[in-house]
């Protein structure tokens, strides 16, 4: 049956080492940490987080065949999500590091295995792909692949870039050039408004959100790009894993799936987002939709 959402991308085990007393030191030899697994990873995030709201969802990626691809193949299925193309990639599971510092900032060391180098069956992938409503794209090499299938799909196409640096990279151009949804993490600008602009230029329909970190989120849309604070909850950030995958996923539903204005798929967005970050090492606790619409009201 045709899905509310169908994700495209990377899923894999995250290895967390927290640092009791601060920040690390690459100078000092050894350390005693706080080391935490979980299924994380752009698509892990993404996915989870879309089944957690209660969308019908199918994901596209790979895992190894061996024990950590086996749990995550497990695992997306108790979700209740489709795992049809989940395809194996002979490398392994793909891995994260991260290091994590005091204020739940990161540092990442990243093992995608195979996926420059993966060719997914794309007659399987386009069956999966045909009547979705949003299709959710990240960026192993692999799922450009699949682009030309999104588009016959008739889907709204969404794309995460990451931390961006350049817009006219040759890497993500193929991804910027399909979506009719971007974003980006602004960490590499101070303002991210000559970007948005610079991704709107050949096509002035596309909308761009930019997530802003602590200072909140911009939003390119109609020719105008407007900013919007953080939202203030009580929850302690512990953990910025995910807070950008949060962004997205709560926007999308927000915007595509439940056709809300965008201002309030914006705080809906910022809101999974920073939900996302009190938890520690954890994809298994992502927001309801009940926990999400208690603290984001809609009459829609």
């Amino acid at each position: 049956m045709p899905y509310d959402v169908v994700v495209v991308g990377n899923i894999g085990i995250d290895t967390n080492v927290y640092f009791p007393h601060g920040d690390y030191s690459p100078l000092v030899e050894s350390a005693f940490t706080e080391d935490l697994d979980y299924i994380g990873q752009a698509g892990g995030y993404t996915a989870r987080g879309y089944a957690r709201l209660g969308y019908s969802t199918a994901f596209i990626g790979y895992v190894g065949e061996d024990c950590l691809g086996r749990f995550i193949r497990e695992q997306l299925t108790q979700d209740g999500i489709n795992t049809d193309a989940l395809f194996i990639d002979p490398a392994g599971t793909s891995r994260s590091i991260n290091m994590m510092m005091a204020d739940g900032r990161r540092k990442n060391f990243y093992d995608g295995k195979s996926h420059m180098t993966r060719q997914p069956d794309l007659d399987l992938c386009e069956s999966v792909l045909r009547g979705a409503r949003l299709i959710h794209m990240h960026l192993p090499n692999w799922a450009r692949r699949l682009l030309p299938a999104a588009r016959r799909s008739g889907a709204v196409i969404a794309c995460d870039l990451q931390d961006v640096t350049d817009p006219q990279e040759a890497y993500r151009r193929d991804f910027v050039e399909a979506a009719d949804i971007l974003f980006f993490s602004a960490v590499n600008h101070a303002d991210p408004s000559p970007l948005i602009r610079q991704f709107q230029k050949a096509d002035a329909r596309k909308i761009v959100v930019a997530g802003m970190g602590a200072e909140g989120c911009a939003l390119g849309m109609h020719g105008t790009i407007r900013s919007f604070p953080p939202v203030k909850m009580v929850e302690t950030v512990v953990d910025t894993n995910g807070a950008g995958d949060g962004l997205a996923v709560g926007f999308l539903s927000g915007h595509v799936l439940e056709q809300c204005e965008p201002e309030h798929a914006i705080q809906r967005g910022q809101t999974v987002a920073r939900f996302t970050c009190s938890w520690k090492a954890d994809s298994d606790h992502l927001i309801t939709r009940e926990q999400l619409n208690a603290r984001c009201p809609w009459n829609g």
